[in-house]
């Protein structure tokens, strides 16, 4: 069973967050939720996220795939913390995925994990950073390699599903999504 880590930071974007969680689990796939603190996490609309455990338990682990919600304070909090620049190091140099969505990119970019790769994000965010190696995209859903990025809330629903075709097939995919009644 793949295994997935979704570190949850003070302020970070609840919609983009539970529907990654949601829609991952949905799949089968487990996650583990982890605050960078032992505290509960308020999100950047006022809603309380309690996640599975803090992040230096989580960080005993080993993990198929890492995804960052963005919002905003959240991936200032995310850019912020060693532990998760040494962790997505870590996933990059083990050809392991990393996925991030809306701000979160950004901490890609300042971990060096982007260079030679195509993302994209939020609008102002990677586009104002000096990435000459990166090439920005507007797409909803960039894949290149092992590094997954999305642009906002919007497109949550795209970018998990994509995640759940990255771990567990197209055919898990088009279940999982069936089940939504996309139209």
């Amino acid at each position: 069973m793949a295994k997935v880590l979704v570190p949850l930071a003070q302020g970070c974007e609840e919609l983009e967050a539970v529907t990654i969680i949601d829609l991952l689990r949905r799949a089968k796939i487990e996650v583990t939720t982890a605050g960078l603190d032992k505290q509960p996490v308020i999100a950047s609309r006022g809603v309380k996220l309690v996640p599975d455990t803090d992040l230096d338990t989580a960080l005993k682990q080993e993990y198929d795939m890492v995804v960052l919600p963005g919002g905003l304070p959240g991936a200032d909090h995310l850019d912020n913390d060693p532990r998760i620049k040494a962790l997505l190091r870590k996933m990059a140099n083990s050809k392991k995925y990393t996925a991030a969505i809306c701000a979160a990119p950004k901490v890609f970019a300042n971990a060096g994990i982007l260079d030679g790769k195509k993302a994209t994000g939020y609008p102002g965010f990677l586009d104002t950073m000096d990435l000459p190696n990166t090439e920005i995209s507007n797409e909803p859903v960039v894949k290149d390699g092992n590094v997954i990025t999305s642009r906002g809330p919007g497109t949550a629903m795209d970018f998990a599903l994509e995640l759940i075709e990255t771990l567990v097939g197209k055919e898990k995919r088009i279940e999982v999504e069936t089940a939504l009644v996309r139209p």
